[in-house]
């Protein structure tokens, strides 16, 4: 059995310890605001916070967050009121959606440690998280948004 604790509620799994995190979280506790996208850890489609630090849930074995923190997207804010969800509604950023929690995931970690991000920091950190529609610049101002709002 792994104990973790997951948008402050201690949780286990009795999962094997190879589990991906991403079918623990989605499949046993139901969160599903965490999508799957590649499965491989190359478009953060699934990332969560374990300890505050961005994680791909897709491939880390739920074992590696025994003891742990974990935050999903519903932990980030239940009221959905958090600076960067606010901010990526009024800059309009979702077209489809699929890899919105996993953006504002990785963006709330980067604000977490970084006040006020200059453009290239953001777009350093969010590198790596993919956006089919392309929304890169709404992205952008959203972040720089939430950054001024915080």
């Amino acid at each position: 059995m792994i104990n973790f604790v997951v948008n402050g509620k201690a949780v286990y799994s009795e999962q094997p310890a190879d589990t991906p995190l991403l079918w623990v979280v989605r499949e046993e506790l139901g969160l599903t605001g965490t999508k799957f996208g590649c499965g491989v850890a190359q478009c953060g489609a699934c990332t969560v916070h374990v300890n505050g630090a961005p994680v791909r849930a897709c491939s880390t074995p739920v074992s590696a967050v025994a003891g742990k923190k974990v935050t999903t997207i519903e932990g980030l804010s239940p009221a959905g009121d958090h600076p960067l969800q606010k901010a990526w509604i009024a800059e309009q950023v979702p077209q489809c959606g699929y890899c919105q929690s996993g953006q504002i995931m990785q963006a709330a970690a980067l604000l977490a440690k970084n006040k006020k991000p200059s453009r290239e920091q953001i777009v350093q950190h969010m590198n790596g998280n993919i956006c089919r529609c392309g929304t890169y610049p709404r992205i952008v101002r959203a972040i720089q948004r939430a950054a001024k709002e915080a």
